[in-house]
Order: structure tokens, then sequence, then C-alpha cells
């Protein structure tokens, strides 16, 4: 699709990776963006971008308000909106494994598919445009994304009590080629639910397609702590033994994490993404960003799963990142809100791999998002970038495009499927679960 924005305020990363907001127009034809700047000699940018025309199918006036990357939600579980709200105010581990696992249990191929779509929703009216996800049935969600025109990231969650080395495989080899939007990683679940022998089978995968690694890391103090019991070491630092971060990677939540942890995370290169409203609901723990954030790790955000959150919300995130670390830090300076936006956006993005989605520029793809700042929350216009993190919110979201199509505007989807239909059908599959 063709689409000229104009009349905009456009969110901007220059050479040394800082936010800029400037004004003008962002062109997009086909899935990606043409053009990004001031359109005051639009023959001179036509000719630049070797064409003497475009017939634009649709020409969109942004009054003003402000075109910016769609949110990267580095870390997700969105089929696990068929948990939302029903297995609140326990522990992880009591809540993982007498009330999620039992549950996960009745999932099939079938029955998944609208918590899927649930979740996709929740998502592009947030203003997120892709997620990294550790799901059931990889393939049935790639092709739920793909269909809903959803940039999804996946990484294996498999473990000792489902999956295996050979299912992994599978998966990387068919996920990859689904669509464009599609895209899977070599993982697992955690090293608390692993045998040493299949972490070392992960290991090895890893190697033979030259793939980063990701899984849940140090996310509770007791997992840390048996972990140290087993094998005298940090899940880091045994995973990091066994070979898996040749390639690079990351860990999910990394709240227990020591110096030692940290210095591997730098030399590796890998990503830590902080889950911080899941971690608070399950009592986990606060990650400590900064000490991440000094050793000049890559950080990226997540929001976990609807059964842990409850909310699927990149808005939510950003203010609880920041200002966890501000008071854990006793330091108002903390992390700044640019860094926190970075994060949400460019840092999600490198953490997933998507390097073509990380900012808007010319020749990277179309996942934006349109904000609204006509609204009380978003003025006095002091600082924009601080507007976002400190007082934005899902209403502020106009548009959300992904690849160039644009899935959502003004509270209406265009993703074929109807709500009311997707609502009816995952709320006929929950009282059936329950009913067995």
């Amino acid at each position: 699709m063709n689409i000229r924005f104009y009349n905009a305020k456009i969110l901007t990363l220059d050479a040394s990776e800082a936010f800029r907001i400037i004004e003008g127009e962002l062109w997009v034809i086909g899935d990606r963006i043409a053009y990004v700047g001031d359109a005051s000699e639009p023959v001179r940018i036509l000719a630049d971008l070797g064409l003497e025309m475009v017939m634009w199918e649709r020409e969109m006036d942004c009054e003003g308000n402000l075109i910016m990357p769609g949110f990267k939600n580095a870390h997700a579980h969105t089929y696990m909106t068929f948990l939302r709200s029903f297995a609140d105010d326990l522990p992880l581990q009591e809540w993982l494994y007498q009330m999620c696992f039992p549950m996960e249990e009745k999932l099939t191929e079938e029955n998944i598919r609208p918590f899927e779509i649930i979740g996709i929703m929740e998502y592009v009216s947030g203003g997120i445009t892709s997620a990294f996800d550790m799901c059931y049935f990889p393939q049935v969600y790639a092709g739920v994304a793909d269909a809903c025109g959803f940039r999804a990231v996946q990484v294996s969650g498999v473990n000792s009590f489902g999956g295996s080395i050979e299912a992994v495989e599978d998966n990387y080899l068919k996920v990859n080629e689904i669509s464009d939007l599609t895209s899977f990683f070599i993982g697992f679940h955690a090293e608390y639910t692993t045998k040493p022998e299949l972490m070392e089978g992960i290991a090895g995968l890893a190697h033979k397609y030259k793939s980063p690694v990701y899984m849940h890391n140090s996310e509770t103090a007791k997992e840390t702590k048996e972990c140290i019991e087993r094998y005298g070491k940090t899940p880091t630092q045994l995973t990091d033994e066994m070979g898996m971060y040749e390639y690079g990677g990351g860990g999910f939540h990394c709240i227990y994490c020591d110096e030692e942890d940290i210095r591997i995370f730098r030399e590796r290169g890998l990503s830590a993404v902080t889950c911080p409203a899941s971690n608070l609901k399950l009592a986990s723990g606060i990650m400590p960003l900064k000490r991440f954030y000094d050793a000049g790790i890559n950080l990226a955000i997540g929001t976990d799963g609807a059964a842990s959150n409850n909310a699927l919300d990149m808005w939510r995130e950003m203010f609880l990142a920041s200002t966890l670390t501000k008071v854990t830090e006793h330091d108002a300076a903390g992390i700044g809100a640019d860094h926190i936006l970075y994060m949400a956006t460019t840092g999600g993005a490198k953490a997933m791999g998507l390097t073509d989605c990380d900012r808007l520029e010319a020749g990277k793809k179309a996942d934006l998002i349109l904000i609204d700042l006509a609204q009380p929350n978003m003025q006095p216009e002091n600082n924009l970038i601080k507007n976002l993190v400190y007082s934005g919110n899902r209403e502020n979201v106009l548009l959300t495009m992904v690849d160039g199509r644009i899935l959502y505007e003004d509270r209406m989807f265009a993703i074929g499927a109807e709500p009311d239909d997707v609502y009816r059908e995952a709320n006929e599959i929950i009282r059936l679960m329950r009913q067995e």
C-alpha cells in the first residue's frame, strides 16, 4: 500500500542513536518506508527515489500528531490470554505448576487460535507492532500472526515436561519459512524446568544453525539459589559454559544476576529483557536495570503473558521500568526517559533480530504507529519523549501499521477477524475447559 503521511511530527534516531523529533512527511511504498523528512521539494524527493510520480492510495494529514516506531514487546506468551485473571495472587512456582501447566495441557492446535488473536488485537491497539513469543504450537501461531498481518518472532519453550530437540529443529526450519512476518530462534523454557541433556541438545542446535539462544533467566531467588546448589553456578554461567551463546541471544527477566552474569551478557553481546509488571505481580523481584545499562548491555522491555500481568501494555511497562529503577537506585535520574523509550522500540528490535524494523528511515520496514498529541495527557509539549514514557497510554494510539498494512485505526481492527466472533469463541472454549 502506498501511503503519504504529511503534516506530522516524526520520531527518528540520529547517528549517535539519540532520538530527535522532526516535522515533515513519511512515505510508505509497499511494505517499506520510502522517505522521512521535509517534503518541501517533492519533485527532488521523487527524483532521489528514481520515480517520476507515486500513485498514492491514501494521503493522511497527521494534523501535527506524532509518527514513531511501533513498540517491540520483547517477551510474551500471546496464547496466555486464555488464563487472564484465572490464577492471580499466587507466587510464581505455585502459579506455574499448580494453575498454568494443568490448564495448558488442555490446549490444542484448534482451541488456541482465538486466544492468540485476542493477544494480537491487544498488541496492535496499544501500538505494539511485533512480539517475541514463547508459544505452544509455534507453527499454528505463526500462521495466525501471518493471517492477521502481525510480525511474530518466536523462541522455543521446550523443557523436560514437553517437547523435544527434534520438534525445536522442525519449528526452526518451518516457522522461518512461513512468511516475512514470522521468525523463530533456538531456546528453551528455563534451567529449572530443563534437564542438562536437553540443554546440551539446545546448545548443539544453536551451533548447527548459528542461532542465538534465549531463555527465562534468574527470574526468582529460589530458581537461582537451586541452580547454584545443583551445578555450583548461576543459570547464566551454566548455559554459557554449555556453549549456548556463541551466536548471541539473551535472557528474559534477569532479576537475580550477579556481576559475573553481567560480564557474560556484555562479552557475549546478549540482550536482557525486563518484564516489570509481571515480576511485580508475582512478587519475583525487580530487575537491576541500571547495572546492565551501565555495563553497556542491550536492554529491552516485555509484557510477559496475560496470565501473570494481566495487561499486554507497553505503556505501563515503560513507566514501571523507569520508576522502579529510580526507587531501587535511590536516584531520580535512574535511566532517562529517552533510553526507556529506546528499550521499548529499538532495543527490543535488536533483541528480536528485527534489524529492518528498528527505526523510521528510508529502506526500513513500515512498522509504525501514530500517536494522538491532541489529548490532555500529551499537553503541553514541554518534552514529547517524556510525555510518552511518563504520561502516555494506549488511548493515545490512533493507528498501527505493520509491514505497510494498517492493522488498527480509530479503534477499528483490520486483521481479518471480527472481535465479537473471537470473544464469543474464546469464552466458549474457556467454559468447556473449566468443566473438564
